[in-house]
């Protein structure tokens, strides 16, 4: 089970002050207890290389829905075709989607420290996708009870992010599917072609409320 670490010394405010904006808040820090507060108030950090660290909560945020999740054929394919682990690489899943040379990379050295503390806590998970002995694509998100906020995912091989994707819904899809949240923060075209839509933020707010209250999978207790 994972480790509570100490509370927080900062006070989020509600995500409903950001009005049309999808930042919330400024600053803070990336202590354990400071980055779960944020998640279970909605919001997730994203540094701002020209400021302070950012904390945001999208008015239309992305999400996959595990309840009836209806793959397309080139997933089923795509999921067919590796292997899928959870947290046997945690450490080479955050590196690859930190790397600089991708584009939109956000993902610091302080990003880095923050989750893998996590990780050893018991809150940061990856989801991976082998062929053979080779990763070949992944992802890595924060898991409170039944709200699994995606964070970001790579591949090596033609499909293995996508592959993780359809992965970490099955590891979802348990009696508590219909009150999960497979939260992807934004719905990028990509993501769109794997099921991901956009729901109002109070709608999500209403959502994860709920979905706090429910038990881990199985795979990341």
């Amino acid at each position: 089970m994972p480790v509570e670490p100490p509370a927080s010394v900062w006070d989020f405010p509600p995500v409903a002050v950001a009005g049309a904006s999808d930042v919330v808040a400024a600053g803070a820090d990336l202590e354990p207890g400071t980055v779960l507060a944020a998640y279970r108030r909605g919001l997730f950090p994203m540094p701002d290389s020209h400021g302070p660290l950012l904390w945001w909560s999208p008015v239309n945020r992305g999400v996959i829905e595990v309840e009836g999740f209806s793959p397309s054929r080139s997933l089923r394919r795509a999921r067919q075709r590796f292997e899928i682990r959870v947290n046997t690489a945690f450490d080479q899943v955050i590196r690859a989607c930190a790397d600089p040379r991708r584009p939109g990379s956000w993902i610091d050295a302080d990003i880095i420290a923050s989750y893998t503390r996590l990780h050893r806590m018991g809150w940061v998970h990856s989801v991976e996708a082998w062929d053979g002995d080779e990763l070949a694509g992944g992802l890595y998100g924060v898991a409170i009870g039944g709200l699994f906020a995606g964070e970001s995912m790579f591949h090596r091989k033609t499909d293995g992010s996508k592959a993780a994707v359809a992965g970490l819904v099955e590891l979802l899809s348990d009696k508590y599917a219909p009150d999960r949240v497979l939260d992807i923060q934004w719905v990028t075209n990509h993501l769109a072609t794997l099921g991901a839509v956009a729901i109002p933020r109070e709608h999500y707010i209403r959502r994860i409320e709920r979905a706090l209250e429910l038990p881990l999978p199985e795979a990341f207790s």
